[in-house]
């Protein structure tokens, strides 16, 4: 009973935040986008083109135009992320038929930047709730599935041919505006969906390894991971029974952990790579000088064994 209970608040919180979700895209269509003829990329952008040519209403259009791919994820996805999608294509379409929002300025930039900025949080809010207000994130991810090919890959050729159209049929000017605001609803959809922090990944090996982790303990807060290494060949020479560091930091620590290191051993071997998720474990865990007091003395005994 305290599981079903459980189940239905996270998933109301989830209907609850891609209701958040439609609201801030259809604030950056009906309150920048449309009111000043620009395009998007993805089935948005289809049917924003296609509204300038035909006189039919955008709502109606978004959801033909997702039909397709909705089709295709019934085969790729879950049924409950198409059920979510579903309900969210709709709920956008009733709330741009409905809604209408004053116009808020005629700066072509400043409707580019925010115009991206509301479309891209809301695209991002929904796809973090299990759900998509476009339907090219299923086309990538079906043409990924057959084909290999990645899906962002898909996503940008799909886009480049809609801008081209655009550039053909209305204006250069125009494409050139609404590649801006893709790329802002892009960059925005990502931090929506990744978070706000940026995480990157270290790994050190090092002769001075036991100095080196009291270290990035002490003066970074971070944790990390100790695989016991084996016999290898280095600048010094063979180097044999040491350990190898692997640790994840903000990426605004990177060079703050370089010269930590390189105070200790200026020739270390350090190699840094992306983090594209981050789950559990000791990211940022300041220490007490308690608690400081307490590592010093493991690691001492670690020395000594």
């Amino acid at each position: 009973m305290q599981s079903k209970r459980v189940q239905f608040i996270k998933l109301a919180s989830e209907y609850f935040q891609i209701a958040i979700g439609i609201v801030s895209a259809s604030i950056g269509l009906k309150a920048f986008l449309l009111p000043n003829g620009f395009m998007d990329g993805g089935v948005t952008g289809i049917a924003l083109l296609v509204n300038r040519f035909v006189d039919l209403n955008i709502s109606y259009l978004l959801v033909a135009f997702s039909i397709p791919f909705l089709v295709l994820g019934y085969f790729t996805v879950s049924k409950r992320i198409i059920l979510k999608s579903i309900v969210s294509i709709i709920g956008l379409a009733l709330f741009i038929h409905f809604e209408n929002f004053d116009t808020i300025t005629d700066d072509k930039f400043l409707i580019s930047i925010f115009g991206g900025l509301f479309l891209g949080a809301g695209i991002g809010i929904a796809i973090r709730n299990g759900s998509v207000l476009d339907g090219s994130e299923i086309l990538g991810v079906f043409i990924n599935d057959r084909f290999g090919i990645s899906i962002g890959k898909v996503i940008l050729v799909f886009n480049v041919i809609l801008f081209a159209v655009v550039a053909i049929t209305i204006s250069t000017e125009i494409a050139m505006y609404s590649i801006l605001t893709y790329i802002v609803t892009a960059k925005v959809t990502d931090l929506i969906i990744e978070g706000f922090e940026d995480f990157i990944g270290v790994t050190i090996v090092s002769k001075e390894y036991d100095a080196i982790k009291i270290a990035i303990i002490k003066e970074l807060g971070a944790g990390m991971t100790v695989y016991k290494g084996g016999r290898g060949f280095g600048s010094t020479g063979e180097i044999e029974n040491f350990d190898i560091i692997h640790t994840i930091i903000n990426r605004i620590d990177i060079k703050k952990i370089y010269r930590i290191i390189s105070k200790i051993d200026d020739e270390a071997f350090i190699v840094e790579f992306d983090v594209n998720s981050v789950k559990g474990g000791v990211l940022r865990r300041y220490l007490s000088k308690k608690k400081d007091k307490k590592l010093d003395h493991i690691m001492a005994e670690q020395a000594t064994t």
